[in-house]
């Protein structure tokens, strides 16, 4: 039964970081000169569209990495918690095109959707970063950089 906690554990952390380690973060190596043209809608410079670009890869693949391996993993998930919202609000501006109610297949509506798939997510790391209760919230404030030891069993001792 150990095996199967600590799976679930791993399956649940790798379904909410998949979409950015791989995916996203590969989709901006392989096509990285398209993800800066993107992020120059964001930003008027071309260097600075290659800096949003390069630390959006660093934060992808690193907070990413922190979670799934339990290596301060709440604060990686409170980073990528930020990111999604940020990302939202620069590129999910549904707001813009003006056709939200245009119809069902209307730019404004799938920007609308994916806007709010964006903070779902950031609702899914901040459940990683404070936990499931109010009690366990001031275990991140007292100690941002600590693991969760997602991969503990519970009478297991915790290592500092």
């Amino acid at each position: 039964m150990a095996t199967f906690s600590i799976l679930v554990a791993f399956t649940v952390r790798l379904l909410l970081i998949l979409l950015f380690l791989p995916f996203s973060a590969l989709d901006k190596i392989l096509n990285f000169r398209g993800a800066v043209g993107q992020a120059s809608e964001a930003v008027s410079s071309r260097p600075a569209a290659t800096a949003l670009i390069l630390t959006g890869l660093f934060v992808e693949i690193v907070m990413s990495l922190g979670i799934l391996t339990g290596i301060a993993d709440r604060a990686a998930a409170f980073v990528l918690a930020g990111y999604c919202g940020v990302t939202a609000l620069l590129w999910k501006q549904f707001w813009k095109p003006g056709d939200f109610w245009a119809g069902s297949d209307s730019r404004a509506r799938g920007l609308f959707w994916d806007f709010l798939k964006n903070f779902a997510l950031a609702g899914g790391f901040l459940l990683v970063t404070f936990g499931t209760g109010a009690a366990t919230v001031d275990a991140f404030l007292s100690d941002p950089f600590a693991s969760s030891h997602p991969y503990r069993l519970a009478d297991q001792p915790v290592r500092p």
